[in-house]
């Protein structure tokens, strides 16, 4: 790789902006903190002289004064740059930008006259525009098809079965039309149940990238979604027992975090013993990180089966998961979901012992309660 820039990384931090023009300096921030896409403006050593908030919010780090290459590791860009400063010449080039979360840009990279910014060093000014959603919105349409028309083929195949099977042999049986109405019945609540799931998680995918900025008290929370759950949990023969100590406040989204622990709960509630208990336990350390993990004491999970839990519509049994009324996506939407609050899962789990399943939240960035 050939930097297109003048001098070495490691003399990069001292770099002098003081020679450019104050005013131009001063008019260039004004325009760039008014526009609402990412804007940056570097000097001929690749030197971030202006940027604007939406562009420090993508790398979600101080930009002014770093060298671009620290904060969009591409090799794309820093061949267009090459190309801009040597041709002066406006480039367009899409690339990926992978963390910390995967996003998808276009970037327009333009040069600037010599005497905007300063006499003696070419500068350039670069715009990105996010295509993330676009593609999202592509994607999840091509996705639902695909996992909608999968999925739905068997319940359907059953209905279309069992509607037949009304209109002949068992036309005249009432025994066999009830039984057959409430296996219709369990065969479209479980369709129904399907395409809320896939709805869900295509809403949380095409927010996936903005990080919920409001604070949710965890406790509550917690003691909310066990509460919503009490009936369920009574009928499975299990008690829920709540460990959670201290203030425990984290940045995001009420209702897509309590989603996040109904469906947990409700996992542990499926495959707990009868007669057994899930803990809930909740707690924050010095630096400000918060955990909460849901154990239940069931027959635990096959340790090959871990690292796929999260994924579509796997299931470590097939027949099981849909005798109990599983869709498949309850993890992944779990997994989307704690993707947008930066938070990480951690799955363990021991045969005949059961499974803990264990949240971490990063402490909050930008204090500003709900």
């Amino acid at each position: 790789m050939i930097w297109p820039f003048n001098r070495e990384l490691a003399t990069l931090a001292s770099a002098d902006t003081e020679s450019v023009g104050n005013d131009a300096l001063t008019l260039l921030a004004a325009v760039a903190n008014a526009l609402p896409d990412p804007f940056l403006v570097l000097d001929s050593d690749g030197i971030v002289i202006v940027c604007n908030p939406p562009a420090e919010e993508i790398v979600e780090m101080q930009l002014k004064g770093q060298h671009i290459a620290h904060a969009i590791r591409s090799p794309v860009i820093l061949d267009a740059l090459k190309e801009v400063m040597t041709n002066s010449e406006a480039v367009k080039v899409d690339f990926t930008h992978r963390f910390p979360l995967e996003r998808h840009f276009e970037a327009f990279i333009a040069p600037l006259a010599k005497q905007q910014l300063d006499g003696r060093k070419p500068a350039v000014v670069m715009v990105l525009r996010d295509l993330t959603r676009e593609q999202q919105l592509e994607r999840m349409r091509v996705d639902f098809v695909a996992n909608a028309s999968h999925e739905l083929r068997t319940p359907l195949a059953s209905l279309l079965g069992f509607i037949d099977t009304l209109e002949g042999p068992a036309k005249s049986d009432e025994r066999a039309r009830e039984r057959f109405l409430s296996l219709m019945r369990t065969q479209a609540e479980r369709m129904a149940r399907l395409i809320d799931d896939l709805l869900s998680l295509s809403r949380i995918e095409l927010n996936v990238h903005r990080r919920p900025v409001g604070l949710v008290d965890l406790g509550s929370l917690v003691k909310q979604a066990a509460e919503m759950l009490t009936t369920s949990a009574r009928q499975a023969g299990v008690h829920i027992r709540l460990d959670l100590s201290g203030e425990l406040l984290v940045q995001g989204d009420r209702d897509e975090l309590i989603q996040v622990v109904q469906n947990l709960l409700e996992n542990a509630i499926k495959y707990a013993a009868d007669g057994k208990h899930i803990d809930v336990l909740a707690r924050k350390d010095g630096a400000g990180r918060i955990e909460l993990s849901v154990a239940d004491y069931g027959p635990g999970i096959p340790p090959e089966h871990l690292p796929r839990l999260t994924e579509r519509f796997y299931r470590v049994s097939v027949q099981e998961s849909r005798s109990r009324g599983g869709t498949g996506l309850g993890l992944a939407i779990v997994k989307h979901i704690l993707n947008r609050h930066r938070a990480k899962l951690a799955i363990a789990s021991e045969l005949g012992k059961g499974s803990r399943f264990t949240i971490g939240f990063s402490p909050p960035d930008r204090p500003k309660p709900l």
